[in-house]
């Protein structure tokens, strides 16, 4: 089963995020709520994947994404802002609009290849 890192700071949206990705096989290796947690979470949980709500109370979450660049794994951006909130070197990087259904979700996921 693939495991996904969930960075979301509204804690009830994190909590539907995880049951959308139980529905569609996946498991949730840690849901980080603020950018130090999402950071830590990043650079030492095991997991295969990454789902990172841009905004976090303010901060953005690219530091996060580079963290897990790093690593080799790939990432889905989930934002309210659409894709205009993405410079460079983020601009390519795939983006999931908020709100999204189940079915957005599996395919965004595909879309990164996991």
């Amino acid at each position: 089963m693939r495991r996904v890192l969930v960075v979301e700071d509204e804690v009830l949206v994190g909590m539907l995020v995880e049951e959308m990705l139980q529905e569609l096989g996946y498991a949730v290796a840690a849901l980080a709520t603020h950018l130090d947690q999402a950071l830590s979470f990043a650079r030492r949980e095991s997991f295969d994947l990454a789902l990172l709500d841009i905004n976090l109370n303010g901060k953005q979450s690219f530091p996060v994404a580079d963290a897990v660049r790093a690593r080799g794994l790939p990432f889905l951006f989930a934002t309210g802002y659409g894709s205009r909130i993405l410079a460079p070197p983020y601009a390519d990087a795939p983006i999931l609009q908020k709100p999204f259904s189940l079915e957005e979700l599996r395919l965004a996921l595909e879309r990164i290849g996991s």
